[in-house]
């Protein structure tokens, strides 16, 4: 870790040399460039500083303990002692992490994908729940909430829903989502009051831009019909439904919830072009390694990641066994404690690779 933290104050150094050039103005882009450098390894080098300020801080108190002869000018280098101990630890751990690169796609917004799975009718009323739940925590957060598609139940549960969130690190928080939520209680239809066990797939990929993903128009297969709903509601007496096969992969996407054909192609491009970024870094984590595919979370929905126990009011997450007895809280998107300890989990893991590679 020393050796690279080393490697960033020289560069640091490097770049203030550079930017502090005055022909440098001379090539905008350039400039443009070296700062953007700078920008981002700064607060490392800085800390780095820091860190060494602290080390010689405690060597001079450990020097002047070993040959002070009075107890009181002892005691007080005792207590400098404690206290740049524990600054030296968390300065440690904090350039630790500012070591592990960061994903590119944290800052992004995301496509979130939730469908009801074993349970039936229990199953899609839940599917409902956890899209509020998720849509609560984005109030909390200042994000707007979009449904691109949803496919509603007669009890008013959902069979499916996408939805657009947008806003800036919605990535970085709802990454760790991603997997099958499983619900204990009793059920609406419940005559008996037998509990129930139903589960609820989630899928959080980042939004892609149109760089990020390159879609050639040849390779897309475009079919417009009319839209259907239940019980003869929201049909329409046009051709405005949209759907889109992307050739080359067999990827279908479909939209009716608009009534007008281009929202509706807009609507069904976007989710496409998330599931095929979504593709695309899953092809290249599984090339880099499986144990880097599985660090960063591959959102496999074939485990379980999370149970909602409503006649115990708890919620556990089974990847880092984390047990909340809250479950009202967070049914309305009180949700941050549990992301803010899969953030820490996952980061710690990304340290611990790190570690070992470059071991």
């Amino acid at each position: 870790m020393f050796n690279k933290l080393e490697e960033v104050e020289q560069r640091c150094r490097e770049l203030d040399t550079l930017l502090s050039d005055p022909h440098i103005f001379d090539d905008r882009k350039r400039y443009q460039t070296l700062a953007s450098e700078r920008a981002k390894i700064a607060p490392i080098a800085e800390g780095y500083q820091r860190y060494r300020k602290v080390l010689e801080d405690l060597q001079e108190n450990k020097t002047l303990l070993a040959e002070e002869s009075e107890e009181e000018l002892k005691e007080l280098a005792r207590e400098e002692i404690t206290v740049l101990t524990e600054e030296k630890d968390t300065l440690e751990k904090e350039l630790q992490l500012m070591l592990v690169p960061k994903d590119p796609r944290d800052e992004k917004s995301v496509i979130l994908e939730i469908r009801a799975g074993t349970g039936g009718e229990e199953a899609a009323l839940f599917a409902f729940d956890l899209f509020r739940m998720y849509s609560k925590f984005a109030e909390r957060r200042s994000w707007n909430v979009e449904i691109l598609s949803q496919n509603l139940t007669g009890l008013k549960g959902l069979k499916e829903i996408i939805a657009l969130i947008e806003g800036r690190g919605a990535y970085s928080q709802l990454r760790y989502e991603s997997g099958v939520h499983r619900v204990q209680r009793v059920p609406e239809t419940e005559t008996q009051g037998r509990v129930h066990t139903s589960a609820v797939t989630v899928a959080v990929l980042p939004e892609a831009s149109d760089v990020d993903v390159d879609i050639h128009p040849a390779d897309l297969k475009v079919d417009v019909y009319r839209s259907s709903g239940p019980g003869g509601q929201s049909v329409n007496t046009t051709d405005s439904a949209v759907r889109i096969t992307h050739i080359p992969t067999g990827l279908v996407v479909s939209n009716q919830d608009e009534k007008s054909q281009h929202k509706n192609k807009a609507k069904a491009l976007k989710i496409l072009k998330a599931r095929l970024l979504d593709i695309a870094v899953q092809k290249q984590q599984e090339e880099i390694s499986q144990q880097r595919k599985n660090m960063v979370g591959s959102g496999d929905r074939s485990e379980r990641i999370r149970t909602y126990n409503f006649p115990q009011g708890r919620v556990t997450d089974h990847r880092v066994n984390l047990t909340l007895y809250k479950i009202e809280n967070i049914m309305m998107g009180d949700i941050q404690e549990i992301i803010d300890t899969l953030i820490t989990h996952y980061r710690a893991e990304a340290l611990q690779a790190a570690g070992n590679a470059s071991a």
